[in-house]
């Protein structure tokens, strides 16, 4: 072969390499446009536009949670605070994402309205767990109050001001922090008591309560929303405070509630001392079951609020988040992941004297699925790399979810996939723990990755 010769092959190989690279970035940028169109499209018309402005309550104020599978109102009403909460969110979120659609702008209003009238408690400060439809406090026998119902409404009031600008909302937020640093927050062992009396009391685990309960415990479930809230707080507030108790959030979820092996600890005594159920027998187990199991779609939503909570802080070189929210996608890929259809199963265990996790509830419910999907495609961009296939897994998930989760004719999410549970087709809709506050942030976060990720430099690091 003479040198000529060498040089044109060469030479057309090299172009034929980078036409191949160019039809490939080309090909990844039409899926992702692709995938980004279909996600919007079911997030506006199988969403948003099915739960608003239809669960408004005009008469009584905030939002009606019960409806039936084709979404007729239903049950008494009461409503709770994190549920009202996430729909004052949901309503503020959208009306940034469609301010055309005025209705939107005026449901958060409606809900604000709503959070502040009737669940601030006047009198001794914090939100109330519970009321009727009416508007009257229903009351809770031990815990009057509880940490996480306050932090979704700290979430929510925050999200409210970012869209509109409202003061009143900004100082009702700082007085529910303040209110939250003075009778949750535990100046001892650090983290926030979830139980809380009226007037603010923690409270503290009684003798005679049934081993099952969790009065009294902190809990990983309250510590990644308070993580939550505190991000969307210092965003619109950044007081030197809220950065402190934002970092301690952090550090604790990812350092101390999270185990070396990639999954978190669901309930602890007040010094952090795990509540643990592992030694005792299999019945034993299984009846705390609510105590102590891995719960994989905790897992990826921590996942993905503590890259969110260390971004918001600005930290530098922090390589230590980044590492950890992987370790517990990738446990929860590994141990919790349908192979076949795709989606996240709800419970694990890890029985004494085994080496690997035992499914203990393989049903698939809504919420875990989207945060799921969230946490999928956040892997997939900062590790397009990587041999888990974040990609090729949230695009499994995303047809999984289309399949078996969203109601393609009357609109909404089954509670769980139909794959595992074909009863949920005709299940409550919405009830008082659900809503759409999960889809909504997992979905409007996709688009937004989607269409606007820089998809060149992603392609350069691989």
């Amino acid at each position: 072969m003479s040198l000529l010769y060498g040089l044109r092959v060469l030479r057309f190989s090299l172009v034929l390499m980078a036409v191949s690279l160019l039809s490939f970035v080309a090909s990844g940028r039409q899926n992702r446009a692709k995938i980004a169109a279909e996600i919007e499209k079911s997030m506006r018309t199988k969403l948003l536009n099915v739960w608003y402005p239809r669960s408004i309550d005009m008469q009584h104020g905030g939002f009606l949670c019960s409806f039936t599978y084709d979404w007729q109102p239903t049950g008494s009403q009461d409503k709770m605070i994190v549920t009202q909460a996430r729909h004052t969110w949901s309503n503020a979120i959208a009306s940034q994402l469609y301010p055309k659609e005025a209705h939107f702008k005026t449901g958060a209003r409606h809900g604000f309205a709503f959070l502040r009238d009737v669940f601030w408690d006047k009198k001794n400060g914090g939100f109330h767990t519970l009321v009727n439809r009416q508007g009257q406090v229903i009351r809770r026998g031990f815990a009057e109050k509880e940490a996480y119902g306050n932090a979704f409404a700290l979430y929510a009031l925050s999200a409210y001001y970012k869209a509109t600008g409202d003061k009143v909302a900004l100082i009702l937020a700082q007085e529910t922090f303040r209110w939250l640093e003075k009778h949750s927050h535990d100046p001892v062992h650090k983290g926030y008591f979830q139980h809380l009396k009226l007037d603010g009391t923690p409270i503290v685990r009684p003798d005679t309560i049934p081993s099952t309960a969790d009065l009294g415990y902190k809990d990983q479930n309250t510590s990644i929303h308070l993580l939550e809230a505190f991000t969307e707080l210092y965003q619109i507030w950044p007081d030197q405070l809220v950065r402190q108790r934002l970092e301690e959030m952090l550090f604790l979820i990812r350092d101390k509630i999270t185990t070396p092996q990639g999954y978190m600890v669901l309930f602890f005594q007040p010094n952090w001392t795990p509540v643990s159920f592992r030694d005792t027998d299999k019945e034993t187990i299984l009846r705390h079951r609510y105590l102590d199991h891995v719960s994989f779609g905790h897992d990826v939503e921590t996942a993905y609020l503590m890259l969110e909570a260390s971004h918001v802080l600005g930290l530098k070189n922090d390589t230590t988040t980044p590492r950890v929210a992987k370790r517990m996608v990738d446990h929860a890929l590994r141990t919790g992941w349908d192979t076949e259809k795709g989606g996240f199963y709800d419970e694990g265990y890890y029985f004494k004297g085994d080496t690997h996790l035992t499914i203990t509830k393989d049903s698939k419910n809504w919420w875990a699925q989207a945060e799921g999907l969230n946490a999928l495609l956040l892997m997939a961009d900062l590790f397009p790399q990587d041999q888990m296939q974040y990609y090729q897994k949230f695009e499994m998930l995303w047809r999984y979810i289309s399949t078996y989760l969203i109601d393609q004719e009357h609109g909404g999410w089954y509670a769980g996939g139909l794959d595992k549970e074909p009863q949920q087709k005709t299940a409550l809709k919405g009830h008082i723990w659900k809503g759409n506050y999960h889809q909504l942030r997992a979905m409007a976060n996709c688009v937004a990755r989607l269409k606007h990720q820089n998809y060149k430099t992603l392609q350069k690091q691989k």
